[in-house]
C-alpha cells in the first residue's frame, strides 16, 4: 500500500489534515456548482508546488478564466480539444511521460471536454486513460467537475477511477467541502462535512446544519437507464416539463392534474384516504423532489409518506414552520426494490405462499435467512453507494416503509425493524453496514410476528411491499457520542388522565433525553417523562422522591469509537458533553447534594432528568401542541408523531424540530360515555373514584375474578404459580367466550 508522503501538500495544512496527507499519484477531483469554488484551492496548491521545488504543469483547454496565475511560474500548455479525442489525449500523455516521475498538474474544468466533444462517454474514458497514468508515474493532479452537469457515464467512470473525490459548495457566504472517497487512509472525520474556517477545515457535526447546507444543492439520481428512459423516468420528465411550463406561465389545468395524479399512485400511494391528503397539501415540485431522492422506483411506502405528509401540513398551516423544522434530506428505497431483490434471492414463491391462511408460516425461518445472505443487483448497488457517499460519515437510521405501515387502520407498530447505522469506518465497511441494515429489515417481513399481524388483520392476500426510507439522524457529535438532546412520541389524543385538570384532547408527550428508541420501545429498565400538554407541570408522580424515583436514568446514544448503537447513563453522558445545556433537560439533585453534605463528602454536580425548564421556560410545549392540533384537523382522526429536539442556544429557547414520524391513532371508546343507573351499594363488587389510567369503556361483565393481595403476598412462590394456572383454567372456561375481569395485586 502506498504511504502518506508528509512533504507533499495541498498548500492548506487543515486540507491536509482532512485527507490524511497526500499520496504520491493521487488525482483529486472537485466537484463545483461553478470554477469560483475551484478557484480558491488553486492558489496555495501552486504555491505548495513551488515551495516543494516540484515542477508545476497546467493544461489549459476550458473557455473559463485561466485558474493558475502567471506569478505561479508554471508550465502551461494550450490544448484544442475540438480538434479531436486521441491528438488532445496523446499531447497531455507526452507531456506527462517527458515531466517524468512526481509533479504537480492543474486542468481546467473537465466538464468543456465534454461541450466540445458532445459526450459524455468520451469525458469518462478520457480520465480512465489519464488517471492512472498519473499514478503511476507518482504525480499530484486537480481536476474540477461540474456537480450537475454530466449522466453516469461520465461520473461513474471519473469516481471509480480517482483517488480523491470532493465535494465543494457555498453556504452563507462560506466554503465547505465533503470529502466522497479518500483512498489508502482514514481519519474518524474524512467523509463529514467541513466548513474552511479561516485556515481550518472544521468538522460539521450537527444534524440540522448539515441538512441546511447540503440541501441547497440539488441532488439528481446518479445511475440513468440502461436502454432508454422508460415509463418511470419518463413520467418524471413529464413533470417537469409541466412544471417548467407553469414557471413559465402557461398553464394547463387538466394536464397538471393529470401528471400530478399519475406521480402520485406511482411514486406516493394508492390508498384513497392518503391520497386525498396528498392532493390538498402536496404540490407537484414537492413529488418531483421525492422522485430525484428515490432510489430504485415504486411506492416510497407509509412511513414516508407520513413523514413528508405532515411536513406538508406544517408549512401550508404556517410559513414558521418552515424553520421551525429541522430540514429533512432523506432518501426512499423503492418498493419495487424489495420485490426484485426477492425474485432474484429465490424467495418470491415463497412470498406467494403466504396469501394461504392455512400455511402462510410454511418456509417463512428459511426464506428469512435466505434474505439475510442476498445479494443486490448491481445498478442497485451503485445508488446505494452513491446515497452513502452523500451522508458521509453522519450516522443515518434506516426504517421499514411498508405499503401498509402507519396506514389508516394498520399502523404494524413494531412489527418491522428499523437500523441505526453509526456509518461510521472506511467506504467499503460503511456500505456492508448499510446493506446488512436493508437485508435485516427485509428479512422481518419473514418474521412470525409481522406474519401473525397480518393474517389476524386479513392481510395476507394484500400486496405488502417493504419500501425503506433512510434518514439521517437527527442530533450532534459530542466527544465519541452521537445523540440528539429531546426524543420522543407524542398523541393528539391523551388516554393517560391523571388529573381533573388535564384536558385529553389537548395531547401528550412521551419525552427522552437521547434518541427516542427508550420513548417508542418502552424500555422496562427505565422510565420517560408524561407531559400532558395542557397541565406540562402535573405529574403522576406523587412527590418529589418518586420524581426522582422515576426520572429517566439511561440514554440511548450512538457510539461512534464503536460504531453501534448503545446505553448508557445520563451522568456519563453529560460528563462527556461539556457543550450541553443540562439545566433546559434536568434539575439539580438535592437528595443526592444531601446526602454528600451528610457524610462529609463534595458532591460532583448531579442530576435529574425532569425537562422543567424546557417545559416551562420554552415555547416547546405551545409548538408541540400546535403540532398536534394541525395534524389532527388534517387527518380528521387522532395522530401520533415521533420527534427530536436540538438546541441551538444555551437557554433552550432557540431550537429546531425534527419530525420523522406520523400516523393516525385509533382510539377506542373516545368520546362521552352514557351514564349508567345507580346501583345499590349492596350489589357493587367495585367502586373507583378519581384519576383513570387509560380510555374507558362499558362491558358487559359475565365473570369477575378477585386475588385477594393481602392473601397472596402471604403465599410461597410456588403457590403463586398455582393461583396463576388456576386463573388460566377460569378463564378458558366455556371456550373463553365470557367476558372476565380479573383484579388483583401487580399490573
Amino acid at each position: 500500500m502506498a504511504q502518506v508522503d508528509a512533504h507533499l501538500s495541498t498548500g492548506l495544512e487543515g486540507l491536509d489534515r482532512v485527507f490524511a496527507g497526500l499520496i504520491p499519484g493521487d488525482n483529486l477531483v472537485w466537484h463545483v456548482d461553478s470554477i469560483n469554488e475551484y478557484l480558491p484551492f488553486i492558489g496555495p496548491y501552486c504555491r505548495s508546488a513551488r515551495r516543494l521545488g516540484q515542477k508545476l504543469i497546467y493544461f489549459r483547454f476550458a473557455k473559463h478564466p485561466p485558474l493558475v496565475p502567471d506569478s505561479a511560474e508554471a508550465e502551461v500548455h494550450r490544448l484544442r480539444p475540438e480538434e479531436g479525442f486521441e491528438s488532445f489525449l496523446a499531447q497531455i500523455h507526452e507531456t506527462i511521460a517527458r515531466t517524468g516521475r512526481g509533479g504537480f498538474y492543474v486542468f481546467d474544468c473537465l466538464s468543456d471536454l465534454a461541450v466540445d466533444w458532445y459526450s459524455d462517454q468520451m469525458l469518462g474514458n478520457f480520465f480512465m486513460l489519464t488517471c492512472p497514468y498519473l499514478y503511476d508515474m507518482e504525480a499530484i493532479a486537480y481536476f474540477a467537475l461540474l456537480r450537475t452537469a454530466h449522466s453516469a457515464e461520465a461520473t461513474s467512470a471519473i469516481s471509480e477511477t480517482a483517488q480523491v473525490l470532493i465535494d465543494v459548495s457555498r453556504h452563507g457566504g462560506k466554503i465547505y467541502i465533503h470529502p466522497l472517497k479518500v483512498q489508502q487512509r482514514f481519519t474518524p472525520t474524512m467523509y463529514m462535512l467541513h466548513e474552511w474556517d479561516g485556515g481550518q477545515f472544521r468538522p460539521v457535526s450537527e444534524s440540522g446544519e448539515i441538512a441546511e447546507i447540503v440541501t441547497r444543492v440539488p441532488w439528481r439520481r446518479m445511475v440513468a437507464p440502461a436502454l432508454g428512459i422508460g415509463t418511470w423516468d419518463g413520467t418524471f420528465l413529464e413533470a417537469e416539463e409541466v412544471l417548467q411550463a407553469i414557471a413559465d406561465g402557461n398553464r394547463h389545468p387538466q394536464r397538471e392534474r393529470e401528471i400530478f395524479r399519475r406521480l402520485a399512485r406511482m411514486a406516493i400511494s394508492r390508498d384513497d384516504r392518503v391520497y386525498r391528503l396528498v392532493e390538498e397539501y402536496m404540490s407537484l415540485a414537492d413529488l418531483i423532489e421525492i422522485g430525484k431522492r428515490m432510489i430504485g422506483t415504486g411506492l416510497v411506502g407509509g412511513k414516508s409518506v407520513g413523514m413528508l405528509l405532515a411536513r406538508a401540513i406544517l408549512r401550508r398551516h404556517d410559513e414558521r414552520w418552515e424553520e421551525l423544522l429541522e430540514r429533512h434530506d432523506s432518501f426512499f428505497v423503492g418498493s419495487d426494490v424489495f420485490y426484485t431483490f426477492l425474485v432474484r434471492n429465490g424467495v418470491w414463491w415463497v412470498r406467494q405462499r403466504q396469501r394461504d391462511p392455512a400455511a402462510f408460516l410454511d418456509g417463512a425461518e428459511r426464506a428469512r435467512q435466505d434474505i439475510l445472505r442476498g445479494t443486490f443487483p448491481e445498478p442497485i448497488l451503485r445508488q446505494f453507494a452513491d446515497m452513502l457517499d452523500y451522508f458521509g460519515q453522519s450516522p443515518i437510521i434506516v426504517r421499514s416503509s411498508s405499503l401498509l405501515e402507519d396506514n389508516f387502520g394498520n399502523a404494524f407498530a413494531g412489527k418491522y425493524e428499523s437500523v441505526f447505522c453509526a456509518n461510521q469506518g472506511s467506504r467499503d465497511r460503511r456500505l456492508e453496514d448499510f446493506l446488512s441494515a436493508v437485508r435485516t429489515i427485509y428479512a422481518s417481513t419473514m418474521s412470525r410476528k409481522a406474519l401473525e399481524y397480518r393474517a389476524a388483520r386479513g392481510l395476507l392476500d394484500r400486496d405488502e411491499q417493504m419500501a425503506l426510507l433512510v434518514m439521517r439522524v437527527s442530533g450532534a457529535v459530542h466527544g465519541r457520542l452521537f445523540y440528539p438532546h429531546v426524543a420522543g412520541v407524542g398523541f393528539s389524543f391523551n388516554p393517560y388522565v391523571w388529573s381533573e385538570q388535564i384536558d385529553p384532547e389537548a395531547g401528550m408527550l412521551r419525552l427522552v433525553f437521547g434518541l427516542g428508541t427508550r420513548a417508542v420501545n418502552r424500555a422496562d429498565d427505565d422510565y420517560t417523562r408524561v407531559v400532558a400538554l395542557n397541565a406540562p407541570d402535573k405529574r403522576p408522580e406523587a412527590s418529589s422522591d418518586e420524581v426522582r424515583q422515576f426520572a429517566q436514568r439511561k440514554v440511548d446514544v450512538l457510539n461512534l469509537e464503536a460504531n453501534q448503537l448503545a446505553s448508557t447513563t445520563f451522568a456519563d453522558v453529560a460528563a462527556q458533553s461539556p457543550a450541553l445545556p443540562v439545566d433546559v433537560v434536568a434539575s439539580a439533585d438535592e437528595q443526592a447534594l444531601r446526602d454528600a453534605a451528610q457524610s462529609g463528602r463534595t458532591a460532583a454536580p448531579a442530576w435529574v432528568l425532569t425537562f422543567d425548564r424546557l417545559l416551562a421556560g420554552t415555547p416547546f410545549v405551545a409548538d408541540m401542541r400546535e403540532m398536534l392540533a394541525v395534524l389532527q384537523r388534517a387527518y380528521e382522526c387522532p395522530v401520533d408523531v415521533e420527534f427530536t429536539a436540538n438546541f441551538a442556544s444555551p437557554d433552550g429557547r432557540s431550537y429546531r424540530v425534527n419530525l420523522v414520524q406520523c400516523r393516525p391513532l385509533p382510539v377506542k371508546g373516545r368520546g362521552p360515555v352514557e351514564a349508567l343507573a345507580d346501583v345499590p351499594a349492596a350489589d357493587r363488587l367495585l367502586e373507583c373514584r378519581g384519576p383513570v389510567i387509560g380510555p374507558g369503556r362499558v362491558l358487559n361483565v359475565q365473570r369477575f375474578i378477585y386475588v385477594v393481595p393481602a392473601a397472596y403476598g402471604q403465599l410461597p412462590v410456588r403457590d403463586r404459580h398455582a393461583v396463576a394456572r388456576t386463573i388460566g383454567r377460569l378463564t378458558h372456561l366455556d371456550g373463553g367466550a365470557a367476558t372476565t375481569m380479573l383484579l388483583g395485586p401487580g399490573r
